[in-house]
């Protein structure tokens, strides 16, 4: 049929670019993201039907989509985790962390940015919230990190970064909702972003080496009187002679293969040598800085026994390396460990110094729950959803194990996750009701042909779609970006032979700068909530501290969106570290069944068969 003359026929073939500026014009109004989908979806849905693209039945397809939506068993594992989280972040879990961890690293430079970001991987892996991770540590670490002299960007950028790790850090809600968007399965993409996730948090703290190293002043060490759980008695010089036994232990490990072959699988050739190798050094300088404090040589030897059992258990089991060898090794060492605490605490052994016990009954419960949760998902007992149920009730009974179970916790957790839970539901329906009509004018093809069109192939498509998320995050929020922009990427992704598990955790990582950005970005709003805006006298010091300025928690972001794009560049670098999910299980290539389905089947314009001649007439 030949294109109608004029604007209508011109408007007829330009209505899904139309469509979609009209969306970016409603939501750059104000108006609710759910609402604006909706709208744009309903209003040229009418369109449509005016012009003749369709008929009016086409919209009776609405109910079944809408329908579709709330019988999707994985979006129950968003309220699921929510309420995990919630419960976890208001029974006290991530005040006691903090507390512990920075009387770990508090006394050498930067101390108290890694144990914020050592915290930040803790929450992420146990909450999911971000909201959650960033006011809590907000509350409790930026007082006392203002305190003893931290620069005020650096406390304020490590803190805002290191709860955006709840994005991409398993079990992130964005990645249960880029799943069910992708159409892949959320425990494959659970696999796939732990490790990226990990390195993200590294990256982090070599960022907070680099200036602690450079500008001291910037993350001083804490002063003696504020190690309240060091042991005076213990003698530095043993500890380090221990410390630096186990780092040598380490680096044999490294030069013999047995370490880097666990990543040979995600980060290939001189990379991965490398990467162990910084491991190494970071280790050695921790130990030579005085963290070693926590090692006695009991405490050595039983750690030494806990390493070397979680590893023999792992190496005669079926996981090799990735996702699944970490959780699992560490779960099985984290156990062995909290036996010798509990004996030592039972039986007086004294076999490890104060903080070291209180470092072990700190960290038991919530990576307890990270097995629970992650360790049942990646060995396969457990669906996403299944896990989320047993993480919700693990987190209640550690609430209540704790004595901070209350009636008001739970109502106000069971509220929050209502409400988050209804928000990302209406916005998934007005998405739904988007997309229908957006397919219905071929908007699919439209994007699909702009995008595999793009010069340089695959990587000229992954670098656009990437500049194309980085843009849109300074406006959109993640959940936002995962209904309007997947669906659109995801079909062009998987026409050009990308792996969606792998194109999924990469964007999801550049999504992750969505609350980044200045001045858009939620985790600074939220930073921004918790800090102080007026001069207010320190209960501790009793001296008179300046508030922190929205210009320095802007400028303290900046750095950590530069490191989150590099951690996109690696990905995109070196695709085994996600793509490693696959070596967990049978992969199935859905093409080559859809093929041999077709080959079985024959054309319509195939010959009929020959008659079978059993010999009968004969």
């Amino acid at each position: 049929m030949a294109a109608e003359p004029g604007f209508r026929g011109w408007f007829i073939h330009n209505m899904a670019p139309i469509m979609f500026g009209a969306l970016v014009l409603f939501l750059l109004l104000g108006y609710p993201v759910a609402f604006s989908l909706a709208a744009n979806g309903l209003i040229f849905g009418l369109i449509g039907i005016w012009l003749g693209l369709f008929e009016p039945k086409f919209l009776q397809a609405l109910p079944e989509r809408v329908y579709g939506t709330m019988n999707n068993e994985v979006l129950l594992a968003v309220p699921f985790f929510t309420f995990m989280g919630l419960i976890l972040e208001r029974s006290g879990m991530a005040e006691d962390l903090l507390d512990t961890i920075g009387q770990v690293f508090g006394s050498i430079r930067g101390g108290l940015a890694y144990a914020v970001i050592f915290v930040g991987a803790l929450l992420a892996a146990t909450t999911g919230v971000v909201a959650a991770s960033v006011i809590s540590m907000g509350l409790i670490s930026l007082p006392i990190m203002l305190r003893y002299g931290y620069d005020r960007r650096v406390a304020s950028g490590v803190i805002a970064a290191s709860g955006t790790l709840a994005q991409i850090i398993p079990p992130s809600l964005v990645l249960i909702v880029m799943a069910d968007q992708l159409n892949r399965s959320v425990g494959d993409m659970y696999e796939g972003a732990f490790v990226p996730g990990l390195l993200l948090a590294g990256l982090y703290a070599v960022y907070i080496f680099i200036v602690s190293s450079i500008f001291p002043s910037a993350a001083p060490g804490l002063p003696l009187e504020a190690q309240t759980l060091r042991d005076p008695e213990q003698k530095m010089m043993p500890s380090r002679i221990l410390g630096a036994v186990a780092a040598a232990g380490f680096a044999y490990l490294i030069a013999t293969g047995s370490l880097p072959g666990l990543t040979a699988g995600a980060i290939p050739g001189v990379a991965n040598v490398a990467v162990w190798g910084v491991v190494a050094f970071v280790l050695l300088y921790f130990v030579m800085s005085g963290t070693a404090k926590l090692l006695t040589p009991s405490l050595f030897i039983a750690l030494a026994f806990s390493i070397a059992g979680g590893i023999v258990l792992m190496e005669r089991s079926h996981v090799k390396f990735g996702a699944d060898y970490v959780v699992l090794t560490m779960s099985a060492t984290v156990g062995i460990a909290f036996v010798v605490a509990v004996i030592n605490r039972l039986f007086r052994l004294k076999l490890m110094s104060k903080l070291a016990e209180q470092v072990v009954f700190v960290m038991v419960p919530p990576l307890a729950l990270i097995f629970l949760v992650l360790g049942t998902i990646f060995i396969g007992v457990a669906t996403p959803t299944e896990g989320g149920a047993m993480g919700s009730l693990g987190a209640v009974i550690l609430a209540f194990a704790r004595g901070r179970l209350k009636f008001d916790l739970l109502r106000q957790a069971t509220y929050s996750t209502a409400k988050l839970s209804a928000f990302v539901l209406f916005i998934l329906l007005g998405a739904r009701v988007f997309s229908l009509t957006f397919y219905g004018v071929d908007g699919h093809k439209w994007v699909e042909e702009l995008l595999v069109s793009l010069p340089g192939g695959q990587t000229g498509f992954l670098i656009a779609v990437n500049a194309l998320v980085f843009v849109l995050a300074f406006f959109l929020d993640y959940f936002e970006l995962a209904f309007i922009i997947i669906p659109l990427l995801g079909p062009a992704a998987d026409k050009m032979g990308i792996d969606l598990i792998w194109f999924g955790v990469m964007l999801a990582v550049n999504m992750q700068t969505s609350f980044m950005h200045p001045p858009f970005g939620f985790a600074l709003f939220f930073l921004r909530s918790v800090a102080a805006k007026v001069p207010y006298v320190d209960r501790v010091t009793g001296k008179m501290m300046q508030p922190v300025t929205t210009g320095q928690i802007y400028w303290g972001a900046v750095p950590f969106v530069f490191i989150q794009l590099i951690m996109v560049a690696l990905i995109l670098i070196f695709p085994g570290m996600v793509t490693h999910y696959k070596s967990g299980g049978i992969q199935l290539d859905q093409k080559q069944i859809q093929q041999q389905f077709e080959n079985l089947s024959p054309g319509l314009d195939a010959a009929p068969p020959p008659p079978l001649d059993l010999g009968f007439g004969k």
